[in-house]
């Protein structure tokens, strides 16, 4: 059983029997002899042998040492890792949708709320220009009194604030264009 093992483990790590003596300090016969279970090493030369096919003393003794499939063990991880690579891509995706999303949605609130305050601002500030609302007229001590009453906002502001409310807006619409992709 130990000629087998070291005979198999020498061939799985693809190494010539002169090529384990010389990492063991041992003639290559020695080596021929152990697999040809005409002699045994001793306990440190197994110890020695378990280190340079970096498996346990246990399997060397007892343990049958099948030769493995290389190729089918690493289908087989690549398989495992491809299906967490999906599993972790489609969460990453999932999250990524929902933040897309709710940003959004932020988005398309705070042009809402733009656009609000444009059309509020613009109607003061039309309200402004006519003369029967933005002239009022008092009297005084010296004679009638003209108060012209004025909006915060310019035609230039309300438009500034006008053209970010559809920035934001349109932002909006490309990032929903996006999340349906």
């Amino acid at each position: 059983m130990l000629s087998e093992n070291i005979k198999k483990l020498r061939k799985e790590k693809e190494m010539s029997q002169e090529e384990l003596a010389l990492r063991l300090n041992v003639v290559r016969q020695t080596v021929s002899k152990w697999e040809q279970n005409l002699s045994v090493p001793d306990s440190e030369m197994l110890i020695k042998i378990a280190e340079v096919f970096e498996v346990p003393v246990s399997r060397l003794l007892g343990e049958r040492v099948e030769e493995t499939d290389t190729k089918t063990e690493l289908e087989k991880i690549s398989q495992k890792l491809e299906n967490l690579n999906s599993m972790i891509a489609e969460k990453s995706n999932k999250s990524r949708r929902i933040w897309l999303t709710v940003v959004a949605v932020c988005l398309i609130i705070i042009s809402a709320i733009l656009l609000a305050f444009s059309v509020i601002f613009l109607i003061r500030l039309i309200n402004f220009v006519s003369p029967a609302s933005s002239v009022a007229i008092i009297g005084g001590a010296d004679g009638p009194t003209k108060i012209t009453v004025s909006s915060t906002m310019s035609w230039f502001e309300v438009l500034a604030l006008f053209a970010v409310a559809l920035i934001i807006f349109a932002a909006a619409i490309m990032i929903l264009r996006r999340i349906k992709k």
